[in-house]
């Protein structure tokens, strides 16, 4: 990467948060690492929403939907909207167990529980993966993405 590239990137955009390189080191101890992955949430949270255009692919016939996805930090997992699997016919999987489903303050997510996933292909501009989304009530949003 040139250098003019790689000073243009480092430069904090107006209304977005800088991302600078942090390194967390091998942890010493359990406690010590919560600790650290605390302050690394923390110093995300500036990212409120970041939404994203993607397409997604059925395995099956390869037809593709575009959706807006949320690019989220606070998740753990990747996750479709189950009328959006429904409207557009994605093939669900039923999982062998049910997963409980808790809202951001605790309370147990009014959708239930999430019982089916679907496997698609997503796609964001020259970037494709082959990934698996459980299926549950996203309410106004069709597609929420963990942020690794």
């Amino acid at each position: 990467m040139s250098k003019k590239k790689e000073d243009r990137d480092s430069v904090p955009q107006k209304g977005k948060a800088q991302q600078s390189g942090t390194q967390v080191e091998a942890p010493e101890s359990i406690e010590k690492e919560e600790d650290r992955q605390r302050e690394i949430k923390r110093t995300f949270k500036i990212l409120r929403k970041v939404w994203l255009n993607i397409g997604i692919e059925k395995i099956d016939t390869h037809e593709g939907i575009a959706v807006k996805a949320l690019l989220d930090n606070g998740v753990a997992g990747m996750f479709m909207d189950k009328r959006t699997a429904a409207k557009h016919g994605f093939i669900l999987e039923k999982l062998k167990r049910p997963i409980m489903v808790r809202n951001v303050n605790g309370t147990n997510n009014s959708g239930g529980a999430i019982i089916y996933q679907v496997e698609v292909n997503v796609y964001y501009k020259s970037y494709v993966e082959r990934m698996r989304m459980d299926v549950c009530d996203l309410g106004k949003m069709e597609v929420i993405l963990e942020m690794l």
